[in-house]
Parts: structure tokens; sequence; C-alpha cells
């Protein structure tokens, strides 16, 4: 085990740092103890790691095993949004005014792994989360291996893309995911190395949008966690355009019509996404709720 303590120099909400890596409930990469502790696996350049965050007085204290534990608390504090430059974002509209002074501990970490971010975000391409929440559960109880250290039961650590590329058609069959959301994942792993040797956000977004099956909104996803990147919008979201027409004017609108009003946020577009989502202001609901579908029965 190795362990290290960093005090951040201003406020900082860790579970809100840390939240955009949960992908649903009863993540095996995912998880909060009774004691607020944060718990979380990934898969370094070093090899697998167990991270336990825990919030003390006014310092962070990591834990870490596994072969990854010293890359993982080097990174410890970009992790928790260290390196979230804030200069330049200014509230435009009085409704996210109230909610920036609440949340002064609102930082975008990074985390500068690419394929634990991309795998979860093509599952979750045009289907409701928790249909791509079971496929993701499922494939690392699988296909990744038990989580090093003390950490809590059923958590994993992704695999690496050799084995991505490897899974057959009637696992991701049993995953839930249909055959096009697996190609894009295996064809994405045979070029992990380029994807994970990319240095800029802009970088990223060129490499993962000439891969087949990865569009504006993939891409926004995996640079918002792999870069915690500012301005990376998510584009083609389901809800996130009405959210944001609701919460600014009063009426839904269009992904275009989100831009225009993001438009004075430049450079900040994703961070004033996350204060329109912590505004809790939501459009009328009409009609149920989406289903999941289950491609296991097709």
């Amino acid at each position: 085990m190795k362990e290290r303590v960093w005090a951040p120099e201003g406020p900082l909400d860790v579970g809100m740092a840390l939240a955009p890596h949960k992908r649903g409930s009863g993540d095996p990469a995912w998880r909060q103890t009774l004691d607020g502790a944060v718990w979380r696996t990934t898969r370094t350049p070093d090899g697998p790691v167990t991270l336990k965050v825990t919030l003390g007085h006014r310092e962070v204290h990591g834990r870490a095993w596994g072969p990854g534990a010293a890359w993982m608390l080097d990174r410890l504090p970009a992790l928790l949004g260290a390196d979230d430059d804030v200069s330049g974002f200014e509230v435009r509209h009085a409704v996210l005014d109230d909610v920036a002074r609440k949340h002064p501990g609102l930082r975008i970490g990074s985390t500068a792994r690419v394929m634990e971010a991309l795998v979860p975000a093509v599952l979750e391409q045009k289907v409701v989360g928790r249909e791509a929440w079971r496929a993701w559960r499922w494939l690392l109880r699988q296909y990744g291996e038990p989580a090093p250290g003390p950490a809590p039961e059923g958590m994993w650590v992704v695999p690496e893309p050799s084995v991505w590329r490897e899974i057959p058609s009637w696992h991701w069959h049993r995953a839930g995911a249909e055959a096009v959301r697996a190609r894009t994942i295996a064809t994405a792993a045979w070029h992990a190395d380029k994807l994970e040797a990319a240095t800029t956000s802009e970088e990223l977004d060129r490499l993962l949008r000439a891969l087949p099956g990865i569009g504006v909104w993939t891409s926004a996803e995996v640079r918002q966690r792999v870069f915690g990147d500012p301005d990376a919008v998510s584009v083609g979201d389901f809800h996130l355009a009405k959210l944001v027409g609701y919460a600014l004017t009063g009426e839904k609108t269009d992904d275009p019509g989100m831009m225009r009003l993001l438009e004075p946020y430049q450079g900040h577009r994703h961070r004033a996404t996350l204060l329109v989502m912590l505004t809790g202001l939501r459009p009328p609901a009409r009609g149920p709720r989406l289903a999941a579908r289950d491609y296991r029965s097709f």
C-alpha cells in the first residue's frame, strides 16, 4: 500500500470530482462506502490499481494498492481537478449564479486513461443508462480482474485493450450490447496505444472521430474525463439540450439552440452544463420513461 496526503489550494468537492467516473449503481470500478470514502479502480501504464480517497479536515488522503499505485497517487491532484483552470469563467445567467456560489468546490478532474472512459461511453450510445450500465457490469465481471488490495467486495479492474479485441460476439450478446457497439469498442481497442498517447483534448478528438462509430457525443464524454476538458459539450445527448434550454430560458431547445445559449461560456461550456444540472430544473415529463431494451432476448 502507498499513501499520499494532498492539501488542495481552494474548496474541493471530492465526491463531485469523482462522480463522472461512476457508471450507474453497482459499478464494479467505483464504490462509496459508509465512511464516505470513494474507492476506484483503474488500469495505469504500470498495471492495475485500487484507489481509496477520503477527505480530512483540510486535506485529501489517498491510499493505493497494486502495481499502478505510485502512478495513481502521483496523479491524484489532477484526478480531483487541481489542473482545472476556472479563470475566464463568468456566470452569465442569474439561475446559475446561486448554484455556482453553493458549489465552490466544483472541479473537473482528469484521468489520463482513454479506454476506461471510451468503453462505457460507447455502451451508452443511443440507449438508456440502465441498459448500458448493465452491459458494463457484466463485461467487467467477466473479463476484468479482481481489484488489488482490500477493495470492497465485487470491485474489478477494466480489462486491457487486447482483451476487448478478443471478446466473442456471443459474449457481447450476453452482455446486452449489439454488434455495432461491440465492433466500435473492438476497433478502438486496436488503436488504444495511439489514443492513450494523445497529449491534448483536440488531438484526442481528432483521433477518436476518425474511428467508425465514434462521433461528437462520444468524443466529448471521453475528453471530459480523460483531459477534464471544460469546453467539451455532449452534443447529441438525449436530455442535455432540453435541460439547458429549460433552465436558462424556461423552454426546451435542441442542440443548435443549446450551443447558442452556451456561446457566452466559450471555453467553459461543459462547466456551464454541469451547473445547469446542479440547478435541479427539469422540464415537465410528458409520457412514460424509455424502457431498457434487452438484446439478450433477440
